[in-house]
């Protein structure tokens, strides 16, 4: 940028200010969740999913602006965005993994069983002719 204020035509101020205000909405939406739900698991689901979203959003606006600004593809916010939607969904996983092992050790009854360990399995009951006294 040359100038220090770029003016833009109002329809593209206009549609990068929804794309960030409906970006910071959604992130918000979703920092909410840390307050209103319950349970650990709940709480980690609803700001990973709804805040990647909005931080998708933020980027849109932001790539759209700079890009109208300096007259050139400006991809830096794009890179941010790949890393947030790649590092969230992985760093929800472990922290749920690692609660779950925990509530497990403590023994927490409605915390599902691990799929890693087949079930124990009940005795097959035996074909063989029992012997019946008359």
């Amino acid at each position: 940028m040359t100038d220090a204020v770029t003016t833009l035509p109002l329809w593209l101020e206009i549609i990068v200010a929804v794309l960030v205000l409906s970006g910071a909405g959604l992130a918000l939406l979703g920092s909410s969740g840390l307050l209103r739900l319950p349970t650990f698991f709940e709480r980690v689901h609803a700001p990973s999913i709804i805040a990647t979203l909005g931080c998708w959003l933020i980027m849109h606006g932001t790539v759209l602006y700079f890009s109208v600004a300096d007259r050139s593809l400006a991809l830096h916010a794009l890179l941010i965005a790949v890393f947030v939607a790649i590092s969230v969904p992985i760093m929800s996983i472990f922290l749920m993994r690692a609660a779950l092992f925990r509530a497990r050790q403590m023994g927490h009854p409605p915390v599902p069983t691990t799929l890693s360990q087949p079930k124990p399995e009940a005795e097959p009951a035996s074909t063989a002719p029992q012997d019946v006294r008359v």
